[in-house]
């Protein structure tokens, strides 16, 4: 009796098939520390604008200023982090971002003047922005399709707690001293540690490394996660096969002309919208949100509670959208997410008493952050191998753009109220919920 050959099957359908592994939970708590980390000093950033306006004696222009460069930083960060990482691969470029912004968020904690601490800004914003579009489709390239979206989400969530943990430190540390915003800066240096821990022990992406021809690399890996599910590797080599084509690299320019052919190019106009709307209006409220409550009258330390009360709601807004984000799809639970932003921000901008206030502002943040875990899972799922990172990348600089114009035009709608500014933030939730209707869903489906 004859048995019939088995049928070769890719590295990458291979990955497909396994469940979720150790080996896969080490990479997402890998990768979802540095996001963390990530998330803590964005936050931090704040708090200490609070204390500045006070220490420094800084208007709102000058305050703006200083967030705007780490905006502008990310912005550049992004597009030219994606671009290297689709050249040198994904752990390399994710490594040296944590490095970069780590150790010049320890630098800000010694800046004497406004300007230092500007420039300072601008570079951790080079080394954060590149990071987490990296990260995502590093992340994204590992998870089985079925659960993929939920993972992604689940990576995003870790910026929820490096957020809680940046409130945590505005509460404790910042109002304590003069010098509270500078320990609260050095605290946000970790990063530059964990890099060394991350480029030893994070695989490099099996799509990737087989794109450039180091198949043997991408073996490696493929088995590394079988072995972690249990199961057997295939005994001849001549029983694995690659859809991945081998390339000696596009050129950066070449990788940029991908993104609007005919197959992409809906997908990547749509994705830039979303990008851009959301970034400006999650920047603009959620930088300002302490500064703005301090404005109002509250305490430094009762508006920094408040603000802590409010990021709590992130949490639970991450877990509804890793649910929904399999149940229903990318697009709809995105789009979703970013209706409930809208009129959440028009009632938050309206709130007149401190229990309104908590209650709407944790409303934004569920539904605000919510939005971001389906966006993170959506964006690198719609670009092939050897422009997933470029997209994703790009997609995040021009929304850094976006969170460059936000803090800047923060001090100009504030002359017509809170309800104005918060009403402009919910007319750019509306667009971007419109705008996520006309992605690709790639539920369920292989990257390739």
């Amino acid at each position: 009796m004859s048995t019939a050959p088995t049928t070769p099957r890719t590295r990458s359908e291979r990955l497909d098939a396994l469940p979720f592994t150790k080996a896969h939970g080490r990479l997402l708590v890998g990768s979802g520390v540095g996001w963390a980390l990530d998330a803590m000093d964005v936050g931090l950033v704040s708090f200490v604008l609070a204390q500045l306006a006070v220490q420094w004696q800084l208007g709102n222009t000058e305050l703006s200023w200083i967030a705007s460069a780490g905006f502008l930083g990310m912005a550049i960060g992004a597009t030219l982090g994606g671009l290297l990482a689709d050249r040198v691969g994904r752990r390399h470029v994710f490594a040296i971002t944590l490095l970069v912004f780590g150790i010049a968020t320890g630098a800000s904690a010694l800046a004497w003047g406004l300007g230092v601490l500007i420039v300072l800004r601008f570079i951790v914003g080079l080394g954060l922005g590149a990071e987490l579009p990296v990260a995502s489709t590093l992340m994204s390239e590992f998870a089985p399709p079925r659960i993929r979206g939920r993972i992604i989400v689940f990576l995003e969530a870790f910026w929820a707690i490096g957020w809680i943990a940046a409130a945590l430190i505005g509460y404790l540390v910042v109002p304590t001293s003069d010098d509270g915003w500078r320990w609260a800066l050095a605290i946000g240096a970790l990063p530059a540690v964990y890099a060394a821990i991350v480029r030893t022990r994070l695989p490099e992406s099996v799509r990737f490394l087989e794109s450039r021809g180091r198949h043997r690399e991408a073996e490696a890996v493929v088995r590394e996660f079988e072995a972690s599910a249990g199961v057997a590797h295939p005994e001849a080599a001549g029983k694995t096969t690659t859809d991945t084509p081998v390339s000696a690299g596009l050129s950066a320019r070449e990788r940029l002309r991908g993104l609007w052919v005919p197959t992409h190019r809906r997908d990547t106009g749509s994705l830039w919208i979303v990008w851009f709307c959301v970034n400006f209006s999650y920047y603009g409220a959620f930088i300002w949100i302490p500064t703005i409550l301090v404005a109002s009258g509250f305490s430094l330390v009762r508006s920094f509670g408040f603000t802590l009360i409010i990021t709590l709601a992130q949490i639970p807004g991450y877990a509804v959208s890793a649910w929904l984000i399999e149940a229903w799809g990318r697009k709809q639970t995105l789009a979703t997410f970013l209706a409930g932003s809208a009129v959440s921000a028009v009632l938050f901008g309206t709130a007149t008493t401190e229990p309104m206030i908590i209650v709407f502002g944790m409303c934004l943040s569920f539904c605000n952050l919510g939005a971001w875990g389906a966006l993170y899972a959506t964006t690198p799922e719609l670009y092939p191998t050897a422009l997933r990172a470029t997209g994703a990348g790009w997609a995040a600089g021009i929304g850094r753009i976006a969170s460059i114009i936000a803090p800047l035009s923060v001090p100009v709608l504030l002359l017509g109220g809170n309800a104005l500014l918060f009403s402009v933030f919910a007319a750019f939730f509306v667009v971007a919920a419109v705008a996520a209707l006309f992605l690709s869903d790639m539920r369920g489906r292989s990257l390739d």
